[in-house]
């Protein structure tokens, strides 16, 4: 290989920002990998027991930028049991010695306590931003504590979080001095907000472009902090209701005023009138809606406002739109770039959405990339639909709610239409099954999936070879999660090889012994072996399992740091 000053490897690799690509250039040789390591200022963990804290820290020391993930996302397949690990005070403690210039902390489906929090307000004072997405423990104490001493935070945002709330002091905690922020969300927290105190921080913070509250903000207040910060570009709030109809005028002419608003998230109102047309004034403008944490959303009143947003790219709705409401998306909505339906609270036909409405869909917006649908019924031929007219989808998951149902019309397997899926979308990196299926989808998956990244299978398959026609054929599969599917052992064990690019595999209530456990674990000292048992049976733990005896939940992934020592008692790594 021709030799490149190491200015010039520098001036190169400053191009590159997906981590795939400065993985990829750090195996080209060691010169670039040193190059590499000095020049990266973006971590991301995709796992938190996959490397050691510190082996990240020493070898990325000018580390700007952290992102790290725990618990695996299995929320459909049945999830970890409680305390299963994946604390982010071990990533914390060594960053702080290592790495003390960090701006950016992301931490996702992980434990946080408010002493880590407490500890990141004291150790990064350049701390810019700080994302927790689905983590737990931690209380709006912690929460006081950044607020209070990270002064340069831009922003700070808190979604689907399982916080204890000690009321909205935290809120309080931001210096009267305090300018910086940028984007700030807490739909997740329960607890009043003092409106005085939101409206004081959002006047004084100019740059303040996304701003998510929850509930507790009235339509009174809401008004009040929209007058003070037109600028907003991103929404989010909960249901909001009013005694007195001029605050509702009030706010119609605040959302006159927000001529820059994309987004909208959340915002409803609930009462005995609609009052649904106050936020016509921006629905020309929105790219994203999202309006799925409002399940009791009336389907006329959906379909009127989602008239009025000719230039939605994303959408996120209930199934309460129904197959007529999905028609008017078709029909309104020709750019649409993302689509999720999600299935609300009511159980009622009428309420469901079918292929129907996935056909008019897929018909009215060719350039969806990403669709998840939860739906009643699904047929072949609606696949193909989708397939032919939505070649660019990226993402798709598919949802019916009985998980084993049939084409309903010709009673058949729903394999060829995922099979044009596969064939039809040739960019397809996630793809979620449901439905009766055979043996036969996974042969199509394994034979044109080619850039298959994720996959999820849940009630599919008939035998081993299943599962072993998509370990052989998918070769860029980074992640499998599989659900109740009749696959065992020697789908398990034929190939030791694929685990190399493997990155996880995630099985429950499948036919794995634990013996098929232990022969993988020996056979691969890189991976950690995780068999779990249910809560119910921990006190039968200490026994010695059989070797023939089923492993009902096995989680498998790569490590370079060796077994974790802090695994909870009902979860055995081999």
């Amino acid at each position: 290989m021709p030799y490149f000053p190491q200015e010039v490897v520098e001036c190169i690799l400053s191009y590159l920002t997906s981590h795939q690509d400065r993985n990829s250039v750090s195996l080209v040789c060691k010169d670039w990998s040193v190059v590499e390591q000095k020049t990266r200022r973006h971590v991301y963990v995709s796992n938190c027991y996959a490397v050691s804290p510190t082996r990240v820290a020493t070898r990325f020391s000018g580390l700007r930028v952290l992102t790290v993930k725990g618990m695996p996302h299995f929320a459909d397949f049945g999830t970890v049991p409680h305390g299963w690990g994946g604390s982010v005070w071990p990533w914390i403690r060594v960053m702080t010695c290592c790495c003390p210039r960090l701006e950016e902390i992301r931490f996702k489906r992980m434990v946080v306590s408010d002493e880590s929090l407490m500890l990141i307000s004291r150790s990064f004072p350049n701390l810019k931003s700080l994302v927790l997405v689905s983590c737990q423990e931690f209380s709006t104490d912690g929460l006081a504590e950044i607020a209070s001493s990270c002064r340069q935070l831009r922003e700070l945002d808190l979604q689907e979080n399982e916080v204890n709330d000690h009321g909205s002091h935290w809120l309080e905690c931001f210096p009267n001095s305090f300018t910086s922020l940028e984007t700030l969300k807490f739909t997740c927290l329960r607890s009043a907000v003092n409106s005085a105190t939101l409206e004081g921080l959002v006047a004084r913070c100019p740059n303040l472009r996304t701003l998510h509250v929850n509930s507790s903000v009235s339509v009174e207040c809401l008004s009040r902090f929209l007058v003070r910060a037109p600028q907003l570009v991103d929404l989010g709030t909960g249901s909001l209701s009013s005694n007195q109809m001029g605050w509702y005028r009030r706010l119609f002419y605040s959302f006159q005023k927000c001529k820059g608003l994309k987004s909208l998230s959340g915002i409803w109102f609930v009462g005995p009138r609609k009052f649904q047309p106050v936020v016509y004034p921006v629905c020309g403008n929105l790219l994203s809606l999202k309006l799925s944490s409002a399940p009791w959303i009336l389907k006329s009143d959906l379909i009127d406002v989602i008239r009025n947003c000719p230039r939605l790219q994303k959408l996120w709705v209930v199934d309460r739109l129904g197959d007529e409401g999905l028609a008017v998306v078709g029909s309104t909505c020709q750019d649409l770039r993302e689509l999720r339906v999600f299935q609300s609270n009511f159980h009622a036909p009428s309420c469901w959405v079918t292929e129907e409405g996935l056909i008019a869909i897929s018909t009215g917006c060719p350039k969806l990339n990403s669709l998840l649908y939860f739906c009643a019924q699904m047929t072949n031929a609606a696949l193909m639909t989708v397939a032919k007219n939505c070649s660019d989808l990226i993402r798709f998951k598919l949802r019916i709610l009985d998980p084993v149902k049939p084409d309903p019309v010709t009673n058949h397997p729903l394999d060829e239409g995922f099979g044009a899926i596969v064939q039809g979308c040739k960019g397809l990196k996630r793809l979620s099954l449901s439905g009766f299926l055979t043996d036969q989808v996974f042969l199509y998956i394994g034979m044109y999936a080619e850039r298959l990244e994720m996959l999820s299978i849940a009630y599919a398959g008939e035998t081993d070879n299943g599962m072993m026609y998509v370990l052989n054929g998918c070769k860029n599969l980074r992640k499998l999660k599989i659900q109740d599917c009749p696959f065992g052992d020697k789908a398990l064990l034929e190939d030791f090889t694929k685990y190399e690019t493997l990155r996880s595999l995630w099985m429950s209530s499948c036919d794995v012994t634990i013996g098929g456990c232990k022969a993988l674990a020996a056979k691969n000292t890189k991976l950690s072996v995780e068999v779990i048992s249910d809560l119910n049976s921990i006190s039968g733990l200490s026994l010695e399992p059989r070797i023939n005896q089923r492993a009902e939940k096995v989680y498998i992934y790569r490590t370079v740091a060796g077994p974790r020592t802090d695994a909870p008692t009902n979860v055995s790594i081999l």
